[in-house]
């Protein structure tokens, strides 16, 4: 009982902590963002949260951990409206939602579908806050024993269950988690130096990509473009209807449903990887195998959504379990959530067994701001739905560029530098190519995140287990093969199995048709170039330098390997098979513009930072798109552009930042904010 000794001390110093005005003044400012956020379809928490790292960096630990699990925490409540009232998922995890949700919206039930799914959600947040402590307090003594080893070896399970149960075809989320792994090594290697697929002749990429540009170009830029192509507003429903008690009602009668759905979503999200791409799937395919009337389902049938929309928010409380308790991302934003924390104060807080060793309160804190999220952002949710639903009315190319310029402006924090912007093109290019072909992005960006510690692990644990080895064999086994590591190899090969099983069920990307066998070949051999390319650098690193070759060249080899097989069952496979998913040919209908012209766009504003700056090129890049892609007046654009200058400068002055220099502001001297 020495456990509960310790841990009841801190339950009850967490919650005397979150009750202090500020921490729940920056808790409601998370929560407003991430509702803000969650209304634009794919944007999500991942990208939310990289636009917030910037401002983690020296901030006061609590604060800043109010302030990202106040917005992380209500993302699965607020991409409810595009689900319901535009019948287009807000997010992955929002996708079963629509089956019922529009359905029910075309109906005039608008407001009885929001207010289940309000209801629905609150329930599930609440369950996986109190799945979360009970959790800490029975696994905190074992995961105190973890070492390097362990530690190893649950990386390796995060990363055999991101490639497994990434989409339809396995062997495409295990190529993707490598490639994000390849990229993650990019610069001087952690243990000598060694520079990997960088040189120093490009200054820019020994310090290796920085993961708000990765997590801002992989998710938000692909959903941006591909919303601006089909030039519409979010919704065209303003109008919610009646019945708001209707709906709790609804949720009441079927609260043993939105019990078992909300078990289902944390059990889901504690696997890393799986959580919001499949849970909602999962529930709803319980909620129609457990119905005794089916007729309903498809068509608006209440149930439809509050299975869904139970399980979304309990995964996050899951999803929370293997990032405290072991620093693997359950999710795609509990990836960003690791790096943020690292930021926070002095850098002293770090998630896993350190965080339930020396902060056990903070981790704590964790879970008491995660309960009071779901609350205040369901109040929220409810009393501004109406605003809410008349702001998804506004045509999306007014904005597109105001999004944009925010996400540049949180791409160029990191080294305030044009490359910043240069690397946000491409990694967002890669994204848009990824969301189109049912690559896994999720897969991409948990490899990203998770490089460093692997490759920090595995150095670590050959480095020990020689030095044990050399004591006695049996003192070297019993290091490597701990009783902890051999359950855990055991875990990581049953979930293999069964998530190969299951991984045909899976959409990655969502329903994504198939295409032309051209385009998605074209995609992949690209994808294997690099990864040869980069084995290839990682083997010229000379043998006094071999610790930082080892790792980027088991990756590689193991991502050659599968990207051959894919290629091979390319060849052999028909074109309407999973592997040739091409999102073009499914959404050539509803795309008013093409790709190409609508990515010239943020290339002429790079293109024109390179010469004027950003200031300068920002102020023509919004005022050219409000006049001629737009359609907007002289006027309407001076005054959206002026606007857009203003909030950035503002933004910039608060955090004492200046802006992307070009070729004119090396030939003469201007006032801030031009210089």
């Amino acid at each position: 009982m020495d456990f509960l000794a310790t841990a009841l001390p801190a339950l009850s110093d967490a919650f005397g902590m979150i009750l202090q005005v500020h921490v729940i003044g920056y808790l409601i400012a998370g929560v407003c963002m991430g509702l803000a956020i969650g209304v634009f379809p794919g944007l999500g928490g991942i990208a939310g949260l990289s636009l917030l790292l910037p401002f983690m960096f020296g901030m006061e630990p609590l604060t800043g951990l109010a302030l990202m699990v106040g917005m992380v925490a209500v993302v699965p409540t607020s991409d409810t409206f595009a689900s319901v009232l535009m019948g287009i998922p807000g997010s992955s995890a929002s996708q079963a939602t629509v089956l019922d949700g529009f359905p029910m919206a075309k109906k005039g039930q608008a407001a009885r579908a929001l207010s289940a799914a309000f209801a629905s959600s609150l329930f599930g947040g609440l369950v996986g806050a109190a799945f979360l402590t009970v959790f800490i307090l029975v696994a905190r003594p074992v995961v105190l024993l973890f070492q390097t080893p362990e530690l190893l070896m649950i990386t390796i399970f995060g990363l055999s269950m991101v490639g497994i149960l990434a989409g339809r075809v396995a062997i495409k989320g295990i190529v993707a988690a490598c490639l994000g792994l390849l990229v993650g090594t990019i610069g001087e290697g952690a243990s000598a130096g060694a520079l990997r697929m960088s040189s120093y002749d490009l200054p820019y990429l020994t310090d290796g990509l920085k993961l708000v540009i990765v997590g801002l170009g992989i998710f938000a830029i692909p959903e941006i473009v591909a919303l601006l192509r089909q030039d519409k507003a979010i919704s065209d429903r303003a109008q919610l209807g009646g019945g708001w008690m209707e709906g709790v009602r609804d949720w009441w009668a079927n609260v043993w449903l939105s019990v078992r759905c909300s078990l289902i979503g944390v059990t889901v999200g504690v696997i890393p990887g799986l959580g919001g791409s499949v849970v909602d799937w999962i529930a709803y395919g319980h909620t129609v195998q457990t119905a005794k009337d089916k007729s309903g389902f498809g068509s608006g049938d209440v149930r439809g959504v509050i299975g869904p929309e139970s399980s979304n928010n309990a995964k996050e409380g899951g999803g929370l379990v293997p990032t405290l308790l072991f620093g693997i991302p359950g999710s795609g934003s509990m990836a960003i959530f690791i790096s943020a924390v690292a930021l926070l104060g002095t850098g002293s807080i770090e998630v896993g067994p350190s965080m339930l060793k020396n902060n056990l309160d903070f981790t704590y804190a964790i879970v008491w701001l995660l309960a009071l999220a779901n609350v205040v952002g369901t109040l929220i949710c409810i009393a501004a739905s109406g605003g809410i639903a008349r702001l998804t009315s506004i045509r999306f190319a007014l904005l597109a560029p105001f999004l944009f310029m925010i996400i540049s402006f949180a791409a160029f924090q990191s080294n305030q530098d044009l490359m910043d912007l240069v690397a946000l093109f491409a990694i967002g290019f890669l994204g848009i190519m990824m969301r189109r072909f049912d690559w896994s992005r999720p897969a991409f960006l948990i490899g990203f995140v998770l490089s460093d510690p692997a490759e920090t692990y595995a150095n670590q644990a050959v480095q020990i287990a020689r030095s044990r080895f050399r004591r006695g064999f049996d003192e070297g086994l019993e290091y490597v093969f701990s009783p902890i590591v051999i359950v855990l190899i055991i875990i990581t090969v049953i979930s293999v199995v069964v998530g190969l099983r299951q991984a045909k069920n899976i959409m990655a990307e969502g329903d994504v048709k198939s295409g032309t066998k051209r385009a998605p070949l074209v995609f992949l051999l690209v994808l294997l170039s690099y990864i040869v390319v980069s084995y290839w650098n990682a083997m010229l690193i000379p043998d006094h330098s071999s610790a930082d070759r080892v790792f980027p060249a088991f990756v590689g080899l193991v991502g050659i390997t599968g990207g051959v097989i894919l290629f091979i069952q390319m060849m052999l496979k028909p074109e309407t098979h999973p592997l040739f998913s091409d999102g073009e040919a499914a959404d050539s209908e509803v795309n008013v513009y093409g790709l190409w012209p609508t990515l010239a766009w943020f290339a002429g504003l790079l293109g024109l930072t390179a010469i004027f700056g950003f200031i300068i090129a920002l102020a023509i890049f919004l005022f050219a798109f409000m006049m001629l892609r737009a359609g907007k007046g002289p006027a309407y654009a001076a005054i959206y552009t002026a606007c857009g200058i203003a909030f950035v400068c503002g933004m910039a002055s608060l955090l004492n930042r200046d802006f992307p220099s070009g070729l004119l502001q090396t030939v003469t001297d201007m006032p801030w904010p031009l210089k």
